[in-house]
């Protein structure tokens, strides 16, 4: 019976096969001497080991570690067969969980720690083996993993996976008797399949553990990745720290037909030329490879490369096929490019003209996100968002006309820099009204503009927004002066009987509205003598309201001011009332000597030190007395 030191047993014992006559211990067996035969147990799974038969036995005993048995006749002694020979014929008959289990409560004299350590790791890396020759793929990780396998030994079993330039040679003598897994398998697709995917994960968690034998096991990923098709592929290659067998890595990618993986591969080897070769050819069609992003990261790449050559190479073949995504090649680049001699915004725009869609791209990058102060960028845009316009109004789609018109309005109103009287006789051509008003109102022609947005779009109140956004910042007087422009052009006397009719509702809306920006002697002014005092009450009644805020505000801020100088006053006054006089003769009363610089602090009874020596500003360093209730302390110079 097995029992620990409390007297418990925790598993039942051992059920002998014979009477015994005595018993022995010799780690990790028990010895049970029967009269015919010698029976061997394992303390560890409480099995059979062996029988030795043996036909008189008396006694059995651990002298000093060697055990002896004896008969009516002799003493024999029994040697027991060294625990790494167990541990290789159990591993023989494939019984791995025995062989370990035997190797980790082996008895280790003569051994030191770190001997055992690498004789047990090549038990498990062996176990590990044979667990992979019978499928258990899980388990074999596990001890491939515990027992720090070199990764070569599980790559090299795998046929094409290693690169041609490792060194690599299995260990002798050999953990395994696997020549690959084609022939350990015998072709099995399923096995063959399972034995990949068990690879994969084994070398993406070693990976992730250490980074030795970096080039067989990222040759061995990337191979994996391309063979299972597995998704990660891309990202692996991305990866700024893969280190891997270029060349063969790209025969290998090409063999499996993973283009995109290819120009990948040759884009981290900093091959730029094939990279965008091999993306060129399946933009085009002579390549297959649903895992491209398509035209817009091949632009996107081109963009990001230093060398201006390339791209120039290969403008046509984007901007021929998509002006509007091809264009990016010119405004993707760095800010700092711009400029550069190969790519100044002059050379672009001539090379871009066979491209009209491009070169108004290319445009609304220089003047609204590069902010470019240059005016014949921002005029030349204006004038193709016209022409396109024009353009679209005649195919009859309006969507589109509405699209560009709101584009041109806002470069109009952003930008000062195109020529006004230029774009100003375009749009009056076209009919585009309220980019004219826009124009007008850039040469501070405000009444041509508010004329337009009264009597040609009846758009009243884009009229009052116009001289909102039109004054903001400006001063009172210019708020005056542009509202009453706006109420005269509602109020022109030159106007036919029903327009005057028409106009007076909004002026009227105007002046009840924005009261406090009009002058009211000057709107009694201006409006028809024959309007009643009725008519006019509520503006009336806001201006006086306005005009009585003002002059209460004005009287608070004069008795504010008011309160103000009397309070400095009062302070001059209590500085002037106790200043003293400082003679050559004065000293501190602490350091006893004399002011040099003329400043001092002087204590509430007259004591004057330095300012350094006045350490607290309430207690008197020469009488002790306490000012702090006094705010004592009043620096002078």
């Amino acid at each position: 019976m097995f029992v620990n030191a409390e007297g418990m047993s925790n598993r039942p014992p051992i059920q002998w096969s014979y009477p015994l006559r005595a018993l022995a211990y010799s780690h990790p067996y028990i010895l049970g001497l029967s009269d015919d035969v010698i029976m061997v147990y394992s303390i560890l799974d409480q099995q059979q080991k062996q029988a030795l038969p043996f036909i008189g036995g008396r006694s059995i005993g651990n002298f000093d570690g060697r055990i002896y048995v004896t008969s009516g006749m002799a003493v024999y002694s029994l040697t027991p067969v060294p625990w790494e020979k167990q541990v290789e014929v159990l591993l023989a008959d494939s019984r791995v969980e025995e062989a370990l289990e035997l190797a980790q409560n082996a008895n280790r004299v003569g051994m030191t720690k770190e001997q055992f350590q690498k004789l047990y790791h090549k038990i498990q890396q062996q176990a590990a083996f044979i667990h992979f020759s019978n499928g258990e793929f899980d388990k074999a990780q596990e001890l491939f993993v515990s027992g720090s396998v070199d990764p070569r030994e599980v790559i090299s079993i795998f046929p094409g996976l290693m690169p041609p330039s490792s060194t690599f040679v299995r260990s002798i003598p050999p953990l395994h008797g696997i020549a690959d897994v084609i022939q350990l398998f015998h072709g099995d697709e399923g096995k063959l399949s399972e034995a990949k995917q068990f690879l994969h994960h084994f070398l993406e968690d070693l990976r992730e553990k250490s980074h030795q034998h970096a080039l067989e096991v990222d040759t061995a990923l990337l191979k994996v990745y391309a063979e299972i098709n597995a998704p990660e592929l891309e990202a692996f290659i991305a990866a700024s720290e893969i280190t891997c067998d270029v060349r063969d890595c790209c025969d290998w990618l090409e063999k499996s037909k993973c283009y995109h993986a290819l120009a990948l591969l040759h884009r981290h080897a900093c091959d730029h030329d094939k990279a965008l070769k091999v993306w060129a050819k399946i933009i085009s069609g002579e390549y297959k490879d649903d895992r491209f992003h398509g035209l817009e990261f091949f632009v996107e790449c081109l963009a990001n490369l230093k060398e201006p050559e390339f791209l120039w190479r290969y403008a046509d073949f984007v901007l021929s096929r998509d002006q509007e995504v091809g264009v990016g090649i010119f405004t993707l680049r760095s800010a700092q490019e711009v400029n550069s001699d190969a790519l100044k915004p002059d050379t672009v725009l001539n090379y871009l003209h066979q491209y009209p869609k491009a070169v108004v791209k290319y445009l609304e990058h220089l003047v609204i996100k590069q902010e470019i102060q240059a005016e014949k960028f921002h005029t030349h845009l204006a004038i193709l968002y016209l022409e396109d316009i024009l353009k679209k109004r005649k195919e009859g789609n309006q969507e589109a006309v509405m699209e560009l018109r709101t584009k041109l309005r806002y470069l109009l109103q952003v930008s000062s820099l195109y020529r006004v009287q230029l774009l100003l006789g375009k749009m009056n051509e076209a009919d585009l009204h309220q980019e004219a008003a826009i124009l007008y109102g850039k040469i501070e022609e405000h009444e041509k503009a508010l004329d337009i947005l009264v009597h040609n779009l009846k758009d009243f109140k884009a009229a009052e927004m116009y001289c909102i956004n039109t004054t903001e910042g400006k001063g009172l007087k210019y708020k005056h002066n542009l509202f009453h422009t706006l109420l005269a052009v509602y109020l022109d006397p030159k106007l036919e009987a029903s327009k005057r009719e028409e106009y007076l509702s909004p002026a009227l809306e105007l002046l009840n509205a924005r009261a406090g920006d009009f002058d009211a002697a000057k709107v009694l002014e201006m409006i028809p003598p024959n309007w009643s005092v009725s008519v006019v009450e509520v503006f009336l009644r806001g201006a006086l309201r306005t005009s009585l805020h003002k002059y209460r505000m004005t009287k608070v801020e004069s008795a504010l001011a008011r309160g103000e100088n009397l309070q400095n006053r009062f302070a001059l006054y209590h500085l002037q009332r106790l200043s003293i006089s400082l003679h050559e003769s004065n000293y501190c009363c602490i350091c006893k000597k004399p002011f040099l610089d003329g400043s001092f602090a002087r204590y509430p009874n007259n004591v004057l030190t330095h300012v350094s020596c006045a350490r607290h500003s309430s207690i008197c360093p020469l009488t002790g007395k306490n000012f702090k209730s006094l705010a004592s302390l009043y620096p002078g110079r």
